[in-house]
C-alpha cells in the first residue's frame, strides 16, 4: 500500500515539476502576480510594496525560471557528458587498434629476432670448424 502511495506521490510530483518548470508557467505567475499590483501601489506603503515584489513576484515567477535555467544547464551538461564518453570510447578504440598493431609488431620483432640467432648459430658454426 506505501508504495503505491508513493509511486502516485512521485509521479505527481514529478508532473507538477515539469508543469511549473516552463517559461509559460513564469508567464501565468506573471500575470497573476501583476493582478494584485495595483492595489499594492495605491496602498503608497513602502513595506506593502516592497512584500509585494518579494514574496509575490520575485517568488512566483523567478520560481519557473530558475527551474527552466536548471534544466538548460542540466541538459548542456548531459551534452558535454554524451561527447566525452563518445570521444572517450572513440580513443578506446584507437588504443585497441594500437594494442593490436604494437602485438603484431612485437611478434615479428621476435620472428627477426629468432631468425638473426639462427643466422649468427649458422655463422658460428661455420667458423669453428
Amino acid at each position: 500500500m506505501f508504495k503505491k502511495i508513493n509511486e502516485f506521490n512521485a509521479n505527481l510530483a514529478a508532473r507538477i515539476t515539469s508543469g511549473v518548470a516552463t517559461m509559460w508557467c513564469a508567464y501565468a505567475f506573471a500575470i497573476i502576480a501583476l493582478i494584485s499590483l495595483p492595489t499594492t501601489l495605491k496602498s503608497g506603503n513602502l513595506i506593502t510594496i516592497v512584500a509585494w515584489i518579494a514574496q509575490t513576484f520575485l517568488q512566483l515567477v523567478l520560481l519557473s525560471i530558475i527551474m527552466v535555467g536548471q534544466n538548460v544547464a542540466s541538459a548542456s551538461v548531459e551534452q558535454k557528458i554524451t561527447e566525452t564518453h563518445e570521444a572517450s570510447l572513440g580513443e578506446f578504440e584507437l588504443a585497441k587498434e594500437a594494442r593490436a598493431l604494437n602485438q603484431e609488431e612485437i611478434k615479428e620483432l621476435k620472428k627477426i629476432a629468432t631468425d638473426i640467432h639462427r643466422v649468427l648459430r649458422d655463422i658460428e658454426a661455420k667458423t669453428t670448424k
